[in-house]
């Protein structure tokens, strides 16, 4: 006789294609990134300047992005990261100027220097995460044409 959990298992092995419906549509996905980086900067500002926690939080939601976005948004979460990066340290730079601190950058630094400051600062993580969720996004692909 087996177990509960053997059955469990066996009933989820079967299901790849009834679990794929659950995936999210671009827009949710994209609504979603956005709304959990905010979070993510809202927890990581609560010592006034932005840090690691920025970084990583960013690179998760890059990644699980690519992984819960459905097949036909896998475009949109391709592109994602870079827009959505500087697109948040924008509005950051302009609400709160002062949480990007970048050694040498000038206290009377304009709204695109800062932004771009930001930018430039947050590469390695824009990189990596970028690079991860194109990875997903190519083993996806490949998965898919089994």
């Amino acid at each position: 006789m087996s177990s509960p959990a053997a059955g469990a298992v066996m009933a989820l092995a079967r299901t790849p294609a009834v679990a794929s419906r659950y995936d999210l549509t671009p827009r949710a996905t994209v609504a979603c990134s956005a709304l959990t980086l905010a979070a993510v900067t809202g927890l990581d500002l609560v010592d006034g300047r932005l840090g690691v926690a920025f970084a990583v939080g960013f690179v998760l939601v890059v990644l699980t992005a690519a992984t819960a976005v459905q097949e036909r948004g896998l475009f949109t979460v391709g592109v994602m990261p870079p827009v959505l990066l500087v697109g948040s340290l924008l509005l950051l730079a302009w609400q709160v100027p002062e949480a990007i601190v970048v050694e040498g950058l000038p206290a009377d630094t304009g709204l695109f220097g800062r932004t771009l400051t930001a930018t430039i600062a947050h590469g390695v993580p824009l990189l990596i995460g970028h690079a991860l969720a194109l990875a997903v996004i190519v083993a996806r692909i490949v998965s898919v044409r089994r």
